[in-house]
């Protein structure tokens, strides 16, 4: 049977590229790409089991974590993280109108913001309008000379829409990772392994504690992030990535969770993944 895969779409976004990439590293045979509007109906699609796996970003170089992405591991504990890529993101700015004209910039939030120092030195009376997805604000513009997109250059060939200037993100090397959800957890290959907890307590040195154990078992964090639990006000989810070398450190991982459970109202682990930085032509 064919895997369907969600991703955010519509066509020709960043997630699209990553999607294609996942898939083909995880040996999917012909899978059925499905996109999605939106996040999370990306998340969704896989956690009410309308789909086999979802390709979804979940951290950026410039703006950090994705916050829905984050969120939504932490709500639905049965979906795994089974393999990542860091892909290189150069934003164009697209438009059926001239530069000297544009009041109105449209793109997906984290866009906008890995943008924003560029348009505020080049457009700086625009208004930026938010949307689901970097491919739906290309879209969005298509008929209107005041309006213009950010979005992937390869865009502008699919909608027949002009490249108005190239690459506009602040930071040249700004990438994302993007991960492939399953509800299959993998112990094979890993070079990562990604978790959250919140605490029983808030008292001084309750985090420090379990950061200890982490150290204990001589652990390299790469990633530790705190989000909102939503359930009250000053207590948070904090997200870590490990890095894996090898079986041993497995190993040594799940003798860690045995460790830090005791000291955690919840605990929730993300899986055990290989991760890889893909250049694109």
């Amino acid at each position: 049977m064919r895997q369907q895969v969600a991703y955010l779409g519509p066509k020709g976004t960043y997630a699209e590229k990553a999607a294609h990439i996942l898939t083909k590293l995880a040996d999917f045979h012909s899978p059925i790409f499905v996109p999605c509007n939106g996040l999370h109906s990306v998340i969704k699609s896989i956690a009410y089991n309308n789909c086999d796996a979802a390709v979804v970003p979940i951290e950026n170089s410039v703006e950090g974590g994705v916050t829905a992405t984050l969120d939504a591991l932490w709500k639905f504990p049965e979906i795994f993280i089974n393999k990542a890529i860091v892909l290189p993101i150069k934003h164009a700015l697209i438009s059926d109108g001239e530069l000297s004209i544009i009041s109105e910039v449209l793109s997906h939030p984290q866009a906008l913001a890995q943008c924003s120092e560029w348009l505020s030195e080049n457009l700086p009376n625009a208004i930026p309008l938010p949307t689901n997805s970097t491919s739906e604000a290309v879209k969005m513009v298509k008929g209107s000379k005041f309006r213009a997109a950010i979005g992937s250059k390869s865009l502008t060939q699919i909608e027949g829409l002009k490249e108005l200037a190239f690459p506009i993100n602040d930071v040249p090397g700004n990438c994302t990772r993007f991960v492939l959800l399953s509800k299959e957890s993998n112990y094979d290959v890993a070079n990562v392994s990604s978790f959250a907890f919140s605490l029983i307590s808030n008292k001084p040195g309750a985090l420090l504690k379990a950061l200890n154990y982490i150290a204990d078992y001589r652990f390299n964090m790469s990633k530790i992030e705190s989000r909102p639990s939503k359930r009250e006000l000053g207590e948070y989810v904090i997200y870590i990535d490990l890095e894996i070398k090898n079986k041993t450190s497995i190993e040594s991982f799940l003798e860690l969770k045995k460790d830090l459970k005791p000291l955690c109202k919840s605990f929730v682990d993300f899986g055990q993944y290989f991760s890889e930085k893909i250049e694109l032509d």
